[in-house]
């Protein structure tokens, strides 16, 4: 009738309140957000790296004019300077807008971004 071992209880259901949910999505949501940022930093169009001389050892803007033309850009609209490259707004041969990222020591085209 009555044992002499008691009996093992399992032990009652986690229950976790509803602001401790909230607080750990909360948390989880800030910790993600935060491990994204240098991710979303590297993203950014002035990022390309084109050059380490100086801009005195730079080729004059009517010149990267003339190099993006002969790559088979035309209509350039302006230059200016992004980090350590020139940034060319253009049209291609197919008559789409080109932002144009290039070397404004060897004339290298780095990265083009072409639109609609």
């Amino acid at each position: 009738m009555f044992d002499s071992k008691p009996k093992a209880r399992s032990p009652p259901p986690l229950l976790i309140s509803h602001s401790m949910e909230l607080f750990m999505r909360t948390t989880l949501f800030c910790a993600l957000a935060v491990a994204a940022l240098p991710a979303l930093a590297l993203a950014d169009d002035d990022s390309a790296s084109c050059t380490t001389k100086p801009q005195s050892a730079w080729m004059k803007p009517e010149v990267a004019a003339s190099k993006v033309e002969e790559a088979g850009y035309s209509d350039v609209r302006n230059i200016k300077v992004a980090g350590s490259c020139y940034e060319i707004y253009a049209f291609t041969a197919e008559h789409r807008r080109a932002e144009v990222y290039m070397n404004p020591v060897t004339a290298e085209i780095v990265k083009a971004e072409v639109g609609d």
